[in-house]
């Protein structure tokens, strides 16, 4: 009997036996299981610790109020008259952050002067405008 040919016929056999090469794989695989966890490089460091949180200023609120005759309130003071409103909008809108503008309007007040006011607002440069109203009571 040839090597790598059949009883019967003269012909090659041409075919890889993959029992042996199976078998030398899953050995090689045991080996490696086994010897990877024991390969541990790391070096014990006791790190820091820190918090992530960022400082966020709160900017302060201005409290606008136009009563039923028309007269602006700034932060419960009078305002005399549109300039004075102007100014002190130019200096809220440079301070950083910029603060929140909240609107309280009287129910009987006309729109146009509500208006107005976020007009101003505008042109001077406050970008957040709040309106304040009260809930509805039956």
């Amino acid at each position: 009997m040839a090597f790598g040919t059949f009883d019967s016929d003269d012909e090659v056999m041409n075919e890889i036996n993959m029992t042996p090469l199976v078998d030398v794989m899953l050995v090689l695989l045991i080996i490696f299981i086994v010897t990877i966890p024991v390969i541990n490089h790391a070096v014990k460091i006791d790190l820091p610790r820190a918090t992530n949180q960022p400082n966020e200023d709160k900017p302060q609120n201005i409290n606008l109020s136009i009563d039923a005759e028309g007269k602006i309130t700034w932060n419960n003071a009078p305002v005399a008259d549109e300039a004075e409103l102007e100014a002190n909008i130019a200096l809220a809108a440079q301070r950083q952050p910029q603060p929140e503008l909240h609107l309280r309007a009287d129910r009987s007040v006309r729109y146009e002067r509500v208006a107005e006011v976020m007009a101003a607002a505008q042109r001077g440069g406050l970008g957040k405008i709040g309106f304040i109203t009260e809930p509805r009571t039956q």
